[in-house]
């Protein structure tokens, strides 16, 4: 064999390792206990109070609830899940990273899981009404958002997403210059309406928005913020490298601004970055890699745009 092709065949097998030994050093910040935990916690608020009464959740959950009841018994919630959700974060890997995606699928497998169990396992009687709060509507509307989004809250706050339509807003809400949040929320009207017409009834659809709400706000506590950006910034002595790195990493811009040390007298960076909610635990990973003592401070942005807009 050449020594030329021997050469690029241990160059190719060396990048594999050095990808490899990158990820498991990614991998080792999630906390798949807390992902275990969420998919959980998002099951049972589904399963036991919102798809007994015919109640929607928000995004794929909430359009694997609608698929589930026009669809043969034998295809259930947990299925269509999986079908939905998995293929959207596949997509979205590139954008989000093998990380996030790995701990995103995880979560949702467990999610699907557990929702099988429920519904066809263990001896939980679903099929009439919500075994907790019965046909009280406003009561199984609030709690099966609250509980989900909690599930989902945790799920974002341990760097991973529990619904798809999350990474695709994650993904097109900027093209389409819209925020995340608009983005799922115009996904979820357009689901309500679909969901009237087909089971010819608005009581559901509307008590499904209250469901919504609450699960908005809950995400919103859990997180700190479902709908509003996250500016950072960051001193530390290595500006080139992490700023490049997190260009490269988001695909988007930063900003440098020259700074002095005011103990130490020392030349320094601070560099301006903005960021999505889903994009924090990303962008921790990558800091903490090249400057472990950068100092990092994360604000909300109430609002965002160009001057030219």
């Amino acid at each position: 064999m050449p020594y030329g092709i021997i050469a690029l065949v241990k160059q190719y097998l060396g990048d594999i390792m050095k990808q490899s030994k990158k990820f498991m050093n990614e991998l080792k910040y999630s906390s798949f206990i807390f992902l275990f935990l969420a998919g959980t916690i998002n099951a049972f608020g589904v399963t036991v109070f919102l798809a007994p009464v015919k109640l929607y959740d928000s995004g794929i959950s909430g359009t694997s609830i609608l698929l589930s009841q026009i669809t043969p018994e034998y295809m259930g919630i947990s299925i269509f899940l999986l079908i939905l959700n998995i293929p959207l974060f596949l997509f979205g890997l590139k954008k989000q990273g093998v990380t996030f995606t790995i701990n995103s699928i995880f979560t949702v497998t467990v999610y699907s899981l557990v929702s099988w169990l429920i519904t066809d396992v263990l001896p939980v009687d679903v099929s009439l009404a919500s075994p907790l709060a019965g046909e009280d509507l406003l009561l199984c509307a609030l709690f099966g958002g609250i509980i989900s989004g909690v599930g989902s809250g945790l799920t974002i706050r341990y760097g991973g997403a529990i619904d798809g339509v999350e990474v695709m807003a994650v993904i097109f809400a900027k093209k389409l210059n819209v925020t995340v949040g608009t983005f799922v929320m115009i996904y979820n009207i357009l689901l309500y309406v679909v969901c009237g017409f087909i089971m010819k009834s608005w009581i559901l659809p509307l008590y499904s928005i209250v469901t919504y709400m609450a699960g908005l706000k809950t995400v919103d506590f859990i997180v700190e913020g479902i709908d509003r950006s996250k500016e950072i910034m960051i001193v530390t002595e290595k500006a080139d490298e992490i700023s490049s790195a997190l260009m490269e990493a988001f695909e988007c811009g930063t900003t440098k601004i020259a700074a002095r040390g005011g103990y130490s007298n020392n030349e320094k960076t601070i560099i301006y970055f903005v960021v999505n909610r889903f994009q924090i635990s990303k962008m921790r990973t990558i800091i903490h890699n090249i400057d472990p003592k950068a100092f990092v401070t994360i604000s909300e942005v109430a609002d965002m745009f160009k001057s030219n807009d």
